[in-house]
């Protein structure tokens, strides 16, 4: 989020360091690239000179700068250089126009010129540049309320440095505390507003919860110490008594503007007054490794190991070697993060006993994250030749011969016929008339059988024989400790069932929508549950409890009455403990033990000991959507589906600046799902040697992997497509309507809004789909059933309402079918339906 304001060093203007310190507190400078400022000021520098070399923009961004302001004959030359996120387009309010739709989607924000604050004239250029932040720099005198006026629209004020002042708000200078607050608004009625107090030492580790007044943070911008507003005492100067002083590094507000958090470096024992680091107890992880080295530093046990690390380098740098070696080695989840741990400890040693602590490693992070320039990141000759070990995990052995590579069918759309890019659309999937043939005799054998044909099917194809075919509660914990969770494990479905709980709760549809549409006639609408459900989750080649939570929440949350799960058992019977233990959580009522088409049948219409649903839920196999087809067709059944979702599917959209190995990765985190997976790269203008790479890193990986196998079908049947620009890659991805939709291209969020056809959209470099549809669900909520096939150009993801049916319902007093009775009673002799007529005219009469 922006701060509502910004200031400006130009014309060789005097800067107070008590007003540069204030300002460093709150907000950033504007500065020339020859103005000298002290290093702890946030700059963003102005470049108003068309002759300015593009290098010097650029060392200056490397050098630290947030950003560039810089004008539009300039800025044209650095699109695709610097980042969108680092570039301001300084404007006059006069040429604005003159801006192209390329420009606006290559920057972050305009710094506009004007002769005044004209606020109407700004929101109507906020409309122009939508999702860009407006900087007004203008010829008024600055005040709070143009500062709240600004804020309410998006905008920033830009105020000459020679505006600001540390003391006393007057008419020609405003107070870089009053600038600050002028938008803050507070919700309680003692006006005071909820501050989170966070540890600028320690990551923003929260330090604890308490209040600020318009008084208390004034004082503290301008001090730099922590002041607070006790509600009992009043002003709360921290540490004033008991030494536990804190210093202030950064104040800012959220995104309602009405809470604040404090940056703080603190002194003393802690923050909390139980003489504990955190109110909310001590340090952990990194933190507590940090604290323990530095009292170790000075105080170890003569000869204890960690004294002997300190005090004998060569032993120190020896270890960091051994254990780097050991995690370059290590192959499974467990060792590597074992080997990591070991390693980062020594890591560590090394910078406590050198006086480096950890901020200042994330702030040399920072520093690097901000480079435009980039190496190449080749290793070092001595590293690059002297690898023997491969960091590879075992693969299995594979029928595919480990030498031949890996390799997809490469189109240019440019060269296309029409015919041609229709038959690239098609997915590798037999047609539904055959695959509705084919699961045609297993659904009818299920319908009229029942659980007998439901053992057979199952010891036929999942080849386990069960004495029946269903589970009842309780799930768990299971009467035998043999398939007991890891705790790891079961730890992380908790997190996940809470967090996808929470996001699909916000998704409930309690209210009801109650519409006067003329007097005396209501109209309403009501949402009620679903009252029972199926929900498939696969098995087969993969165990997938993230499934089970997807769909099992969400039917909890919409609260429907019953809540069956199906999923093909291991060959011993039994279900994975993971889905045993969400079907606990949910609360669900059954469990069939049976996949494929028999499965889907048994919901649809019930068996001797499996409940009849009235909506199935759920992705699969070719076989599984098929089925729910035709049984959603069937009038014996009377069942809904939630979408035909099928094989999973990527459209991976990469221009010349991607990653190959991060796009290589996330096409084969698809094509692993089963050979029937479909991935596609469409390609932005990328040069032959980055095609190149990126299927050499698809190769390379793909031998890597346990299942490839199958990774070797999926991807023989998947397509790299050429295109010239972005507007055309998703152009063919709106054609195309992916599962999965990864855009990797510059100034990717900008272009989410030419997306009309996706289940789901990953945008930038770092989200990848692999979060979203294994560990992410655990972490953000969101739901990964979505529609395949295509279907997602008719088909939402799965969510809370998917359970939720929706109930109208009409009231008409007298007097309001006094006024509509005619009209309905015309409309019905219009059609010929005389006794709707007189069903509205003996009412009128009476």
């Amino acid at each position: 989020m922006s701060p509502p304001f910004l200031a400006l060093l130009d014309n060789g203007s005097a800067a107070e360091d008590s007003v540069l310190l204030a300002l460093s507190r709150v907000t950033s400078v504007i500065v020339k690239p020859s103005e000298v400022v002290p290093e702890y000021v946030n700059q963003c520098i102005l470049v108003d000179d068309a002759s300015t070399e593009i290098d010097n923009i650029v060392a200056a961004l490397d050098a630290g700068a947030e950003k560039a302001v810089v004008p539009l004959t300039i800025s044209k030359k650095l699109v695709g250089i610097v980042p969108p996120n680092r570039l301001l387009l300084l404007l006059d309010a006069a040429n604005v126009s003159a801006v192209p739709d390329s420009l606006r989607n290559a920057v972050c924000g305009v710094l506009l010129k004007a002769p005044s604050t004209d606020v109407d004239l700004i929101q109507s250029l906020s409309t122009f540049f939508s999702g860009l932040t407006i900087y007004v720099l203008s010829g008024d005198d600055p005040s709070p309320s143009t500062i709240t006026k600004l804020a309410a629209i998006g905008a920033s004020l830009v105020i000459p440095l020679q505006r600001l002042t540390v003391g006393p708000t007057s008419q020609n200078q405003i107070n870089v505390g009053d600038a600050f607050l002028a938008p803050l608004m507070s919700d309680r009625s003692d006006g005071l507003f909820p501050t989170i107090v966070s540890s600028h030492a320690e990551g923003g580790r929260t330090l604890g919860l308490v209040y600020s007044s318009r008084q208390s943070v004034r004082e503290s911008i301008l001090t730099g110490k922590g002041v607070y507003q006790s509600r009992k005492h009043g002003i709360w100067r921290k540490g004033e008594t008991s030494g536990a002083t804190q210093d202030v590094i950064q104040i800012r507000m959220d995104c309602d503007r009405d809470s604040l958090e404090f940056r703080v470096v603190q002194h003393g024992v802690g923050f909390c007054h139980l003489n504990q680091p955190s109110c909310f107890g001590d340090v952990d992880g990194f933190s507590a490794l940090e604290r323990t080295l530095k009292a170790r530093l000075t105080d170890a046990p003569e000869g204890s190991y960690t004294s002997r690390l300190f005090k004998d380098p060569a032993l120190l740098r020896a270890k960091i070697m051994e254990e780097a070696d050991e995690l370059c080695r290590a192959g499974s989840k467990e060792e590597i993060a074992f080997e990591a741990a070991d390693l980062i400890y020594f890591a560590l040693s090394r910078c406590v006993a050198a006086g480096v602590s950890i901020r200042d490693i994330e702030q040399s992070l920072d520093k690097k994250a901000r480079k435009i320039t980039r190496r190449a990141g080749n290793a070092k000759t001595q590293w690059a030749t002297s690898g023997s070990h491969s960091g590879n995990p075992p693969t299995s052995t594979s029928a595919i011969p480990p030498n031949d590579s890996i390799r997809m069918q490469t189109s240019d759309l440019a060269t296309l016929t029409p015919e041609e890019r229709k038959q690239l659309l098609k997915r590798p999937v037999l047609s539904s008339d055959e695959m509705i043939a084919k699961v045609k005799p297993i659904v009818n054998d299920v319908r009229i059988r029942g659980d007998n044909a439901l053992l057979e099917l199952t010891a036929k194809f999942d080849k386990a024989q069960l004495d029946t075919p269903v589970l009842f509660p309780p799930f768990y914990p299971p009467s035998s400790g043999a398939h007991d969770l890891d705790p790891a494990v079961k730890d992380a479905i908790d997190i996940a069932y809470a967090n996808v709980r929470k996001f699909h709760a916000a998704q409930v549809d309690g209210k009801t929508l109650v519409v006067e549409t003329m007097p005396g006639v209501t109209c309403s609408r009501f949402a009620r549950p679903i009252a029972r459900v199926g929900l498939y989750v696969p098995g087969g080649t993969a165990v997938l409890p993230s499934t089970a939570l997807m769909l099992g929440v969400p039917a909890q949350v919409a609260g429907c009455e019953q809540i069956v799960i199906a999923t093909p058992p291991r060959s011993d019977g039994s279900i994975s403990p993971e889905v045993l233990y969400v079907a606990h959580l949910v609360g669900a009522h059954a469990i069939l033990r049976a996949g494929g088409a028999q499965a889907i049948a048994a919901l649809a219409y019930g068996t001797q000991t499996c409940p009849k649903v009235d909506k199935i839920f759920g992705p699969g196999n070719q076989w599984v959507t098929a089925a729910k087809m035709f049984v959603q067709n069937d009038t014996k059944a009377l069942v809904s589906i939630d979408m035909p979702a099928g094989p999973s599917e990527v459209l991976v959209i990469a221009d010349e600046d991607s990653e190959p190995a991060f796009v290589a990765a996330d096409l084969l985190s698809q094509a692993e799902h089963g050979a029937d997976s479909q991935v596609v790269l469409v390609g932005v203008s990328l040069s032959d040697a980055k095609l190149a790479q990126i299927e050499a890193e698809v190769d390379k990986q793909a031998h890597a992997l346990s299942r490839i196998d199958i990774v070797w079908q999926s991807v023989s049947r998947s397509l790299i497509v050429k295109t010239r620009s972005p507007e055309e890659a998703l152009q063919f991805s709106n054609e195309y309507a992916p599962e999965h939709l990864i855009i990797y291209l510059r100034n990717a969020p900008a272009l989410v809004s030419h997306v009309r056809n996706a289940g789901s959209v990953f945008v930038g470099p770092y989200t990848p789909v692999s979060v979203f549809g294994s560990c992410g669900d655990y972490a953000s909520g969101t739901n990964h059933t979505l529609p395949t096939n295509g279907y997602a150009k008719q088909f939402s993801g799965v969510n809370t309402q998917s359970f939720q049916k929706h109930i109208t319902s009409q009231e008409i007093t007298k007097e309001g079918l006094e006024t509509l009775g005619p009209v309905v009673a015309t409309l019905a002799d219009c059609e010929g339906l005389q006794a709707h007529a007189t069903s509205v005219r003996i009412r009128l009469e009476s």
